[in-house]
């Protein structure tokens, strides 16, 4: 009785270590990492709180508040990289493709701000300020 108790119990164990790992190996070969040139080109990035929405936020008479910013696809930041900046209270100059998102580098190349992929041309950030910035491809 002892022994078929201990045979479930390791069963059990190795098979919730198996699900694990099969889980992240399939996790990981899911995400692709986006060719830097699928993203380059100009974003539209809106500044918002968690209360207001991107759409009633770009609406309003707030061009602060919106900015056009431009992803080269040499991986630096183009036009609209001081609005950008003013925004993240550092100097953003690049920008790089992750599994999961877009990272946007400071002046010695490190991260600064990622921002999440919720579809296909929408990307989110929540500041440490509460504020949001999503980033939404600009029509060309």
């Amino acid at each position: 009785m002892t022994q078929n108790a201990f045979t479930c119990k390791t069963t059990a164990w190795l098979l919730a270590t198996l699900m694990m790992f099969l889980g992240e190996v399939a996790m990981a070969s899911s995400l692709k990492l986006a060719d830097p040139s699928e993203l380059a080109g100009k974003w539209q990035a809106i500044l918002n709180t968690a209360q207001d929405s991107p759409e009633s936020q770009a609406l309003q008479d707030k061009p602060s508040n919106v900015c056009t910013i431009e992803l080269k696809s040499d991986q630096t930041l183009g036009e609209g990289a001081d609005c950008f900046s003013a925004w993240l209270n550092k100097s953003a100059m690049g920008w790089f493709p992750e599994p999961d998102g877009i990272a946007v580098t400071g002046e010695e190349g490190s991260r600064i701000v990622f921002f999440s992929r919720q579809h296909e041309g929408l990307y989110k950030s929540t500041l440490k300020s509460g504020l949001i910035i999503t980033l939404t491809r600009a029509a060309q």
